[in-house]
């Protein structure tokens, strides 16, 4: 069985059907409060984002913190990402592109921080696809690793309304337990695994669906994030996200 459950074809025909990918990116960008906890308590000068295009959070950690940072990807769409550079008053010369296969590139320079967001599930063998991470890290350096939750409500969402989009991720990967559990038999520290976010939903295919089923999300995300309000929980059935933080 092949590790990837997609391919160039798919994450080409996926940028090039995206619309408004050139966006500012904002200071409270997802997962902004934990990146600022992060570089606050380490010391941490340069980043590289794993399979991370169009480098959001490459050019996040660019803008707010000053990092030198680089994007590494397998499929590089060389307009929309100096579109998205563009749109951050940003070059080629500020971020670093890499493109390559993360399973046979060999890095040139470790980092003090490698992260990627939304990366490790659309593979099979999610202990080997960490271990890639590790050959581009500095000892001492941090690793963070994020994920969709796609056991709990979304999960649902993704099953009931694109399938399609729902088989192109392995869903045994999104287990915090189980994410540790490889973190420390490759040899890390300092491991934590939890799920985060109180409530959310999406669908890539949001627009192709009947406007009964859009006002259905709708009411189901309103509730949703006026439930997680009155009670701020993170758990398996609500939250949106898993996060993975380990020290190598």
């Amino acid at each position: 069985m092949s590790n990837e459950l997609t391919d160039r074809k798919f994450w080409a025909n996926y940028w090039e059907s995206k619309k408004d990918l050139a966006f500012d990116v904002p200071a409270n960008y997802t997962f902004h409060q934990l990146f600022k906890k992060l570089l606050g308590n380490r010391s941490i000068q340069s980043a590289i984002e794993l399979g991370g295009f169009p480098g959001y959070y490459a050019i996040f950690l660019k803008k707010y913190f000053g990092l030198h940072t680089s994007l590494f990807d397998f499929y590089v769409h060389q307009p929309i990402l100096k579109e998205v550079l563009s749109a951050n008053a940003l070059t080629e010369k500020d971020v670093k592109v890499i493109e390559g296969d993360l399973f046979s590139y060999q890095p040139q320079q470790q980092y003090d921080l490698v992260l990627s967001c939304g990366l490790i599930e659309h593979f099979n063998d999610t202990q080997d696809v960490i271990s890639r991470h590790l050959s581009f890290l500095k000892p001492g350096g941090t690793l963070f690793i994020t994920l969709p939750n796609f056991t709990g409500v979304n999960g649902w969402v993704q099953r009931s309304y694109d399938m399609d989009n729902y088989n192109k991720h392995n869903i045994n990967s999104m287990n915090p337990s189980s994410l540790a559990q490889y973190c420390r038999e490759l040899g890390l520290k300092d491991v934590e695994a939890y799920y985060y976010g109180h409530f959310s939903i999406w669908l890539e295919n949001r627009n192709q669906q009947s406007g009964l089923t859009k006002a259905f999300l709708k009411l189901l995300w309103l509730t949703g994030k006026v439930a997680t309000k009155i009670v701020p929980v993170e758990s398996k059935a609500l939250s949106p996200y898993i996060v993975v933080k380990a020290v190598k």
